[in-house]
């Protein structure tokens, strides 16, 4: 089987990469490196640089390569930033799709396998989050990765395509052999920037809030190992490949863990005191954010193996320790 990743320098993409080779799959990545990074690029991946909004550069992949299924990371993803910025949000994430969506239909591609978000969600009426909830997006991202499940849905109508839609939470933690983890500049994840302080590259993590109807007054998270997911990916492109109908799955842990005891965890991990400061709420945090992942389990057979906060914390460290600029020497 030959998959083309796109976002395949990525940090999700980087994983599934890797997952991918390790099960014998062919893998071509394409990337235009604006948040990826070359060096997480995987050493038995074909690799071609360009932007997936530039048609003549995607028909050229398909036409060089005889692909058999696309998993779609290459998006922007900051939510603070889609507030701000709403347009680069809808030129990349929708425009690029639209174009992609134009050139499989033109090669005859007809599976993906979507990188999309528990944003699409907004704010939750009840918790754990299933996939019938009703989706109000509270910022242009998630608006921009529930228009793109959209387009891709009315593109199955039209033309044949079949599609996952994978809507996951906090992705986290690096991969066991520690050659590859998460590398954002900035820096926005809870996970990173807490290992920062051990790192002495910052004095304190700071909590936003700690009234929220939470057991200890901060906000609830579903923190779910990178690896995991990359396996999800590899199992929904299984079932695409069997001939299964478009779905959408949410991937998470289904528990959640507080910011406390992500700090807490990480003091244990990594022996460090780590100072916390706490400072006043972000405006749109959610007091929890939990999912349902029943229909994953029961439908694709996934099964994370690194749920354990421990055990994603310690990965993390492992790789942030010994690559404290990222992929930066």
């Amino acid at each position: 089987m030959k998959i083309l990743v796109l976002g395949g320098a990525g940090y999700i993409g980087s994983h599934t990469v890797s997952e991918l080779i390790d099960a014998g799959d062919e893998v071509v990545i394409a990337d235009n490196l604006e948040t990826g990074h070359i060096e997480a690029v995987h050493s038995q991946a074909a690799f071609y640089q360009g932007d997936i909004r530039d048609r003549a550069f995607v028909d050229s992949v398909f036409e060089k390569e005889k692909i058999d299924g696309v998993i779609h990371f290459a998006a922007n993803s900051l939510v603070g930033e889609s507030m701000k910025n709403p347009l680069k949000y809808y030129d990349n994430n929708l425009y690029g799709t639209k174009v992609l969506l134009e050139s499989m239909v033109a090669h005859g591609v007809d599976k993906i396998v979507f990188s999309s978000t528990a944003a699409t969600y907004g704010e939750p009426e009840s918790i754990p989050i299933l996939e019938s909830d009703r989706t109000e997006p509270t910022n242009p991202y998630g608006e921009t990765k529930l228009s793109m499940e959209k387009m891709m849905k009315w593109t199955g109508v039209a033309h044949g395509l079949r599609y996952v839609a994978l809507r996951y939470f906090n992705a986290c933690g690096a991969h066991v052999n520690g050659h590859i983890g998460e590398a954002h500049n900035p820096e926005t994840h809870l996970i990173p920037l807490i290992l920062q302080v051990p790192n002495g590259q910052r004095k304190a993590i700071s909590i936003y809030g700690d009234d929220y109807d939470t057991k200890d007054g901060t906000c609830v998270r579903d923190y779910i190992h990178v690896t995991d997911l990359a396996q999800a990916h590899i199992l929904a492109m299984k079932y695409l490949m069997e001939g299964n109908e478009s779905n959408v799955f949410n991937l998470g842990n289904g528990i959640g863990f507080t910011v406390k005891e992500v700090i807490e965890t990480a003091r244990k991990v990594t022996g460090h005191p780590i100072p916390a400061e706490i400072t006043p709420r972000r405006g749109g945090d959610p007091a929890k954010l939990i999912a349902s992942s029943d229909k994953a389990k029961k439908i694709l057979g996934w099964n994370p193996q690194h749920a354990d906060l421990e055990e994603i914390i310690r990965t993390a460290w492992n790789w942030h320790k010994n690559h404290p600029n990222g992929y930066a020497q």
